[in-house]
């Protein structure tokens, strides 16, 4: 955007989600606008770091609770996430979308129901409901990655066929009719 104002341009076509789409932004020195509403030039804008609005400032992507989780910036357009420096999805040589939708051809999602232990960005669960899935069962234990989530626009919102539960899989498991009726049925013997 600056540099298009530094050539004399009121407006540039642009990406404002992460390459998911483009939009027609004004610039000028002050900051830039789009639908109506003004927003100020960030300041410093650190490397590898993705920034959301608040309402009142633009503040990068990442919490520190009981470790540094942040949003990642790809090449590809659709982010990654570190927790404490570690990238929790490939980005080197594959878009961490397209990885999703690979593993996802793997599972053949039309009608299924899918079970997504780790449910992260949401990745695997947008290819399944994009596949035909009956429904997406996904589960995600940590809330800052829920909250990344919720940030992130290539994640796709709870609801409909996606079912979204903060919780350790491992536990709620054991919730899921099947899952009790097994274990109610095998109370008696040795599993």
């Amino acid at each position: 955007m600056r540099a298009a104002l530094k050539t004399g341009a009121s407006a540039v076509q642009c990406s404002l989600d992460l390459d998911r789409s483009t939009a027609l932004v004004e610039v000028t020195d002050t900051g830039w606008s789009q639908a109506g509403e003004h927003f100020p030039w960030l300041e410093n804008c650190k490397d590898r770091t993705i920034y959301y609005w608040d309402g009142a400032d633009f503040q990068p992507a990442a919490r520190f609770t009981t470790s540094l989780i942040k949003l990642v910036p790809t090449q590809w357009g659709p982010p990654t996430f570190e927790i404490d420096g570690i990238k929790m999805l490939p980005t080197a040589k594959v878009s961490p979308y397209a990885d999703a939708e690979r593993k996802v051809s793997w599972v053949q999602p039309r009608g299924k129901m899918i079970l997504d232990t780790c449910g992260g960005l949401g990745y695997f669960a947008a290819w399944c409901l994009q596949g035909g899935a009956a429904a997406v069962l996904s589960y995600e234990k940590n809330p800052d990655v829920l909250w990344l989530r919720s940030l992130n626009p290539w994640s796709p919102p709870p609801g409909g066929a996606l079912q979204l539960t903060q919780g350790d899989v491992a536990e709620q498991i054991k919730t899921l009719p099947v899952c009790a009726r097994y274990l109610n049925e095998g109370a008696d013997r040795e599993v």
